[in-house]
């Protein structure tokens, strides 16, 4: 459990000064004996809460024995003005009451009459994210931790994320409780991720470099947990290399798709492949000093079966739910043959497979492949397998009717995505897969790198954003569509966080309902207004710029000839065949 040491909170931390409260007084509504008639209902709606009974019953458990209502009583006015401006005020006073039931009440209500920020803050939090909430309700001590000077002023770091994570772990043993305890770190990273989000105090390249992060280092602790327990019972991986010499056989992780380009969401699946030096080769007596202090027996077996051991335990200790809840949810089905194939694949067997059985969604997806976790040695070699399939062999001369086909083919894969959208009525909904959605933009940029990334590798960038950037310093495109495309995938992004973070499910599309749609703009900052406007606000800001996106994208993939971006990367693949 975290433990509080320092509970000052500085100001920059939560942005402005708190403002005296201008609704009515509602200490009367656990204070008083009797109302007057519509006294509950005026008080209450004048702070936007539509549920009033419940509400009502919200505030009476957790005012509970007349000291604890007074207590409540000094805080009410500021702590009803603070859920008003947040998406769900009445969900809020739910997660109040429950909070409310899980500390000690007199100490706590009196710890928020002295830090009114802190006060706004969990009001900030219980009213935008349930997932957020929860977290708190869980382990209020994390409260005190968020009020620590450095937790919310600064973003979290790879290299504080990794140190934390080894303090974490120094002091365990057994490897169920180092699982347990990544967690738990994850949980709490999540927090601290979440509220800079919320606050403003981050935008979406931080936020979604963050998370990346944090999955990354989260992942690379998990191998070492899990590697160290397999090399245990079996000894260490070896092959032969080419001089004939047995050496110790690695292993790598390669993150893909927005986990490989540092763009992870809230509530993404992270997509890896696992890959081995070698599948030649057997395990042999571990290396590692107290590598037999269980007294067991060590079994040797094939590296192949190792590796095949060691990716699904690996996975399972990801993706486990426990008491702690999980890690992260893993997909893997962009290894090779998808989900009937292998889970892990040597170098060899991944260079035979792309240069016979690749397609162009492959090459696509593997722009973003970049190694997270186990040899780094590994991954880089890995990388420079792969590099002749995603961009075609250093020999061959770029051609038209080659790029075409290019063009056709990913322009056929979003055919499919779209006949779906609309099947289930989310074509204009799905910020990620709909019409002008994040997908348009990725499809387009990465086609965009697949055909001249061979001939300019200047416009590699993993990351959208960055590769947009590379497009204008090399005239593929202007600064005023960079601009717009900067501005829609930001703003898409932003709501799939939002979408994302109040229940941590993975979700894309926009609710359907007026209320909830309100909500989402209210989280994505729609604020200084009344909820209609800054839902009229939302729906104008989400049909321009998916309409800036679609108006693109159709130019480069439906009328590619006569598209000045499709010529422009003609230009820069260089003389053709």
């Amino acid at each position: 459990m975290t433990r509080a040491r320092n509970v000052s909170f500085v100001k920059p931390s939560v942005g402005p000064a708190l403002v005296r409260p201008v609704g009515p007084d509602p200490t009367p509504l656990i204070l008083a004996s009797s109302l007057e008639p519509g006294q509950l209902e005026a008080t209450l709606r004048a702070y936007n809460i539509q549920r009033v009974k419940e509400a009502d019953a919200n505030l009476q458990a957790m005012a509970g024995e007349p000291h604890h209502r007074r207590q409540l009583a000094a805080i009410l006015a500021l702590l009803l003005d603070s859920v008003s401006r947040t998406a769900d005020p009445d969900q809020a006073l739910n997660h109040w009451e429950r909070l409310l039931s899980n500390v000690s009440r007199s100490s706590f209500l009196e710890y928020l009459r002295s830090s009114p920020r802190m006060l706004d803050l969990v009001c900030t939090i219980f009213g935008n994210s349930d997932s957020l909430a929860f977290t708190l309700i869980r382990d209020p001590m994390l409260i005190y931790w968020l009020a620590e000077q450095e937790v919310l002023s600064k973003p979290p770091t790879r290299a504080g994320l990794e140190r934390a994570i080894q303090q974490q772990l120094g002091q365990l043993t057994a490897s169920e409780l180092k699982l347990d305890a990544l967690r738990r770190f994850r949980r709490r990273e999540m927090l601290r991720i979440g509220v800079r989000d919320v606050l403003k105090l981050a935008d979406v390249p931080e936020t979604t470099g963050a998370l990346s992060d944090l999955a990354s280092v989260l992942i690379d602790a998990a191998y070492r947990v899990v590697d160290a327990d397999l090399q245990v019972e079996h000894g260490t991986p070896m092959h032969k290399n080419r001089e004939g010499k047995w050496v110790e056989t690695g292993f790598t992780v390669i993150g893909m798709g927005k986990l490989g380009g540092h763009e992870l969401n809230y509530s993404s699946d992270v997509d890896v492949l696992y890959i081995c030096e070698s599948h030649d080769g057997e395990t042999r007596a571990p290396k590692r000093k107290g590598a037999r202090a269980a007294g067991k027996p060590v079994t040797p077996i094939s590296n192949e079966e190792y590796f095949e051991h060691l990716a699904r335990r690996l996975t399972k200790a990801i993706s486990e739910q426990t008491h702690e809840g999980y890690i992260f949810r893993v997909d893997l089905r962009l290894r090779a043959e998808g989900s009937v194939g292998q889970l892990t694949r040597s170098l060899e067997d991944y260079d035979k497979y792309y240069r016979t059985r690749g397609v162009v969604w492959e090459r696509l997806a593997l722009l973003k492949a970049w190694p997270i976790a186990g040899s780094t040695d590994v991954g880089k070699a890995f990388l420079r397998t792969v590099k002749p399939f995603i961009f075609g062999s250093a020999s061959a001369k770029p051609d038209l009717e080659g790029a075409l086909a290019i063009v056709r083919d990913v322009r056929a894969v979003k055919d499919m995505i779209d006949a779906k959208m609309a099947d289930r009525g989310h074509e204009r909904r799905n910020v990620k897969l709909g019409v002008g959605g994040i997908r348009e933009i990725e499809f387009f940029v990465q086609t965009i790198q697949v055909l001249a990334g061979k001939r300019l590798p200047a416009l590699l960038d993993r990351s959208t954003l960055g590769a947009l950037k590379r497009f204008v310093r090399l005239k593929l495109i202007s600064a005023k569509d960079r601009d717009a495309l900067t501005a829609a995938y930001v703003f898409l992004r932003d709501a799939e966080h939002k979408l994302q973070m109040v229940h941590d499910l993975q979700t894309h599309s926009l609710p359907d309902q007026e209320e909830e749609l309100e909500r989402c703009a209210i989280r994505m900052g729609y604020t200084g207004m009344d909820r209609s406007a800054a839902l009229k606000h939302f729906q104008a800001d989400h049909a321009a710029h998916t309409a800036v996106v679609h108006e693109l994208f159709r130019a480069f993939f439906e009328s590619p000839k006569s598209s000045a971006v499709f010529k422009a990367t003609l230009r820069a693949m260089g003389p053709r065949s």
